[in-house]
């Protein structure tokens, strides 16, 4: 089971809220008393509905009329919703409605069956749906005021609940049982002597039927010698008419071969034709191109000139990037020099020394400012007409380099063509000897139809014996089914026999088997009276120490994950915590608080692991919830919580905890917040 939604409506400090829960640890977050239990409890209420011991007045809030609880959340492939209300009346507070909805189908009906419904979906053992939660308390959840509860429990109590959560209470209903299945062995007893009755007539009538079947079992015989005479002579029939058979074969063969090789002469002389055609196309493009020819020293001087225009278009490009650049210098030079223009004119006092500064000082240094940007002026008239020359430079090579290649294009068009009329002289001398070929093939195939044909003319005398042989072969299987219909008859005679044989037989076997089983009722009804009480009780007894044998073993592993190694604890044989330090025992009392809390914490865990070990197939130990199990604890304790939250195989575990420490651990936090009486999710 994994939780996926809560809705909280008017449930103690809730008035409404929302709640998603992730796969993973999630960290319920908050001051003591702002809400995160009833997060817990409204999770419970919702599966189970209000416990015996539980107080619907203390669910519902104290000033609103009706309460509202909606659990989503998957088993295995289900998604599962379940809605439950609460109402207040003029003398108490009871469940209103449930409803529950199971991959969109929706049951509405009474508390009890939906509770069975619920049991159902977690797997869990029926006899439960009587009883108080229990095995979901302490596989999941349990409550914060009831963790230390188990292990302060007197022997009786605790022994009690064990009994109840693992399910082996029921030994106590096996004695009350006993009496009700001797008189049902008894009555079996007697019902059987009855029935075996007439064991010896059955046997005499099993020995006539032995003695017919003897007798058709020789009739068997001479029937199957008939039958494997005409046996034999319809397979020399049929071998006869095989060999002429393969002769007829022979003919088809031959006839499909030389089909087969008209077929051939026909593609080979199309070939042929199509060879003429592509001789006569090769021939006259390479007539065509035999008037062209190339000026290879042209071509040579022509990929010189070009790489030289390259060459040059390069150096004038680098002289245009100078140029730019040049030029962007001075415009910024002029920009700084306008820029200072400005800041003088309207300059009173020196920003460094705070002096008035005079008229005559300030023209010296705006004249030079003028004739720097004359200058600069000047320098960029230059930089432009120096610029707009490399452009038409460039701009003149690019045509050249153009007109280079382009009639470089031409001259490799025309050596491309001439060096296909090379491949195409090549192509008519192959074509020639492919034709050559094909003309000898022609000849061959025609040799080999008149061949065939003489040999077919051959076979043609077979046609009629095979007909004649055929009709003997129907003949003799003719004889051969009625041989084989006698056999059969007494066969089946046989076989109707053998089958009320085997039925006699069965039935002495059966009634037999029925005496057998009647003398070990007897025995096992004098078993029950006198031994099974015993064996149950020593059962139960070592059930019992099986259980507290790998209970006291986990147990003792999650405590000493949580506690220094100078404590060790272990199980005594009422499943009581024993604590000792060097041999020694220590009580109960004396203990810290947080080892209290340690003790009580791995008692959960182990009880938690032990419970899903044994009831294996439960769908809730995929989550478990802790309620506060740090309360108590030291610094060095609470860096142990890790290890423990490493350790639990869990896919979603919901802890409680106002220990801030905690949020180091966890993969989620929701943070509980309350005031003026109202908890809400931050």
């Amino acid at each position: 089971m994994i939780l996926k939604k809560l809705v909280i409506e008017n449930l103690r400090s809730y008035k409404y809220q929302e709640i998603i829960f992730p796969k993973g640890a999630i960290l319920l977050s908050g001051d003591v008393g702002s809400g995160k239990t009833t997060i817990l409890l409204a999770i419970e209420f919702a599966l189970f509905g209000l416990q015996p011991s539980q107080k619907a007045s203390a669910i519902l809030r104290n000033d609103a009329e009706t309460g509202r609880v909606i659990l989503n959340f998957e088993v295995e492939d289900k998604n599962v919703i379940i809605e439950r209300t609460l109402k207040r009346s003029k003398k108490s507070i009871s469940q209103e409605y449930v409803n529950l909805i199971i991959n969109n189908e929706k049951f509405e009906e009474s508390i009890t069956e939906i509770k069975t419904k619920i049991l159902k979906l977690l797997n869990y053992p029926s006899e439960f749906a009587k009883k108080t939660n229990l095995l979901y308390k302490f596989t999941v959840y349990t409550p914060q005021e009831e963790m230390k509860q188990i292990v302060l429990e007197s022997k009786e109590v605790r022994l009690n609940i064990l009994r109840h959560v693992f399910g082996i209470d029921k030994y106590k209903r096996i004695q009350e049982n006993t009496n009700i299945l001797r008189l049902r062995l008894r009555e079996k007893i007697r019902i059987n002597e009855a029935l075996l009755q007439n064991l010896d007539k059955i046997k005499d009538n099993l020995k006539e039927k032995k003695i017919l079947l003897v007798k058709l079992k020789e009739n068997k015989k001479k029937s199957e010698e008939g039958f494997d005479n005409k046996f034999g002579t319809r397979i020399l029939k049929e071998r006869s008419v095989k060999e002429i058979q393969d002769k007829i074969n022979e003919k088809k063969s031959l006839e499909t071969e030389k089909d087969k090789s008209n077929i051939l002469i026909l593609e080979k002389k199309q070939q042929i034709s199509n060879y003429d055609k592509n001789l006569a196309f090769i021939e006259q493009e390479i007539n065509e191109l035999s008037k062209f020819k190339l000026n290879e020293t042209e071509y040579g001087s022509l990929v010189r000139m070009i790489e030289f225009q390259k060459n040059k278009n390069e150096e004038i490009q680098k002289e245009y990037v100078e140029i730019i650049g040049n030029l962007r210098s001075l415009e910024s030079k002029k920009s700084e020099t306008d820029t200072l223009i400005k800041k003088i004119s309207g300059l009173e006092k020196c920003p460094t020394c705070l002096q008035q500064v005079s008229e005559l000082y300030k023209n010296i240094i705006l004249e030079n400012a003028r004739k720097e940007i004359d200058y600069i002026n000047t320098k960029i008239l230059q930089h432009d007409k120096t610029k707009k020359e490399s452009i038409s430079k460039i701009e003149k090579i690019k045509d050249e380099i153009n007109s280079f290649n382009k009639k470089k294009t031409e001259m490799e068009g025309l050596k491309i063509k001439l060096e296909n009329a090379k491949e195409k002289f090549n192509r008519v001398k192959d074509i020639k000897l492919q034709k050559k070929s094909l003309e000898r093939d022609v000849s061959l195939l025609n040799d080999q139809v008149s061949r065939i044909e003489k040999i077919i003319k051959d076979y043609e005398k077979y046609d009629k014996i095979f007909e004649n042989r055929t009709k003997e072969l129907e003949e003799a299987k003719r004889e051969e089914n009625k041989a084989a219909i006698i056999k059969a008859e007494i066969n089946k005679e046989i076989q109707f026999l053998e089958q009320q044989i085997n039925e006699k037989r069965e039935e002495v076997k059966e009634k037999s088997k029925l005496k057998n089983q009647t003398e070990k009722i007897k025995n096992l009804e004098f078993w029950v009276s006198e031994k099974f009480l015993n064996i149950i009780l020593s059962t139960e007894k070592s059930v019992m120490i099986t259980l507290r044998q790998e209970f006291s073993n986990i147990f003792s592993k999650w405590f000493s994950v949580l506690v220094s190694d100078s404590l060790i604890a272990k199980l005594d044989d009422d499943f009581s915590p024993k604590i000792e330090h060097r041999d020694y025992e220590l009580e109960y009392s004396f203990l810290s608080g947080g080892e209290r809390t340690a003790i009580a914490l791995a008692y959960r865990l182990a009880l938690n692991q032990i419970i899903n070990s044994l009831l294996s197939n439960i769908k809730t130990s995929k989550i478990v919830i802790l309620d506060e199990p740090t309360d108590g604890f030291s610094a060095q304790q609470l860096e142990k919580m890790g290890e423990v939250l490493e350790q639990l195989d869990t896919e979603q575990l919901i802890l409680v905890s106002h220990e801030q420490k905690m949020e180091d651990f966890v993969d989620n936090i929701i943070r509980i917040r309350k005031e003026n009486n109202v908890s809400w999710v931050a």
